[in-house]
């Protein structure tokens, strides 16, 4: 997916947007993730924002203070004055579906969460794919699909980093019968 995003300063926006909204100190990996993961930024252009919204006073940088010694970085008071008054540069489709994942990703994380999405081709231009959801070390969910084209793949990988949460209950619902109105 192409970045919607061409305006390095849109893209500054957009991340001390999110970090506006997200409210609290995350390490560098949790702000890639999240700036990226609607595909509106790509990550060689974030890199490039975020270190100049370090140098400019923006965001900060400090250690964590919860034993893990490792960096962190929060928005400042400049980089909230920024954010709200020029945020309505960025559709609000777009913040609001952002925010709505950036949320729903940071949440799964907390919660010891993680994602493994793995393919393998297969004859006659079909993928086996497989989607794995573990937290804190117990696997959750691994599944096995066999795909009929690329495109398929390309949303079920699109779908399952954007809403994992969401594939779980949903395979859930429907292995316990609890939405077989859509089958039947």
């Amino acid at each position: 997916m192409q970045s919607q995003f061409r305006d390095k300063n849109d893209i500054k926006i957009f991340i001390l947007y999110l970090l506006r909204h997200i409210g609290y100190p995350l390490d560098f990996v949790s702000i890639n993730d999240i700036v990226v993961q609607d595909g509106y930024v790509g990550y060689f252009d974030f890199v490039e924002c975020f270190a100049e919204l370090l140098e400019t006073g923006n965001i900060a940088e400090y250690r964590s203070e919860d034993g893990k010694g490792e960096d962190v970085y929060e928005i400042t008071a400049q980089g909230i004055h920024v954010a709200d008054n020029l945020d309505s540069r960025i559709l609000s489709a777009i913040r609001e579906k952002s925010l709505k994942s950036a949320l729903r990703l940071l949440s799964f994380r907390e919660r010891g969460a993680n994602l493994k999405f793995d393919y393998h081709p297969l004859a006659g231009g079909r993928f086996l794919v497989n989607c794995i959801i573990t937290e804190k070390g117990e696997e959750l969910m691994n599944v096995n699909l066999a795909l009929e084209s690329s495109n398929q793949l390309e949303r079920i990988r699109r779908n399952f980093h954007e809403k994992p949460e969401v594939v779980y209950r949903g395979l859930l619902a429907v292995l316990t019968g609890e939405v077989n109105y859509l089958i039947d």
